[in-house]
């Protein structure tokens, strides 16, 4: 029996406020001074919390949303 395993993903772990804050703060503290790591930890917390009612509320698609918080997106003030 092959064993299977799944992408890790932060968003499955923040349950709480003090998790996502935590994890936010470590990102900060890791970033590399492009924002890159900030996005996706943006990502992952938009994820944990709904990402689809949160692109409701800043009025965006889903997958735009999901392209601006990735590690690879452009999450400025003008995209979001």
């Amino acid at each position: 029996m092959a064993e299977r395993f799944n992408r890790w993903d932060a968003a499955n772990y923040l349950k709480s406020d003090e998790d996502i804050q935590a994890y936010l703060d470590a990102c900060i503290e890791e970033d590399a001074g492009d924002g890159k790591t900030i996005a996706a930890a943006l990502g992952a917390i938009a994820r944990a919390r709904n990402m689809a009612q949160l692109a409701r509320d800043a009025g965006m698609s889903r997958e735009g949303l999901y392209k601006a918080l990735s590690g690879d997106g452009n999450p400025s003030f003008g995209n979001l």
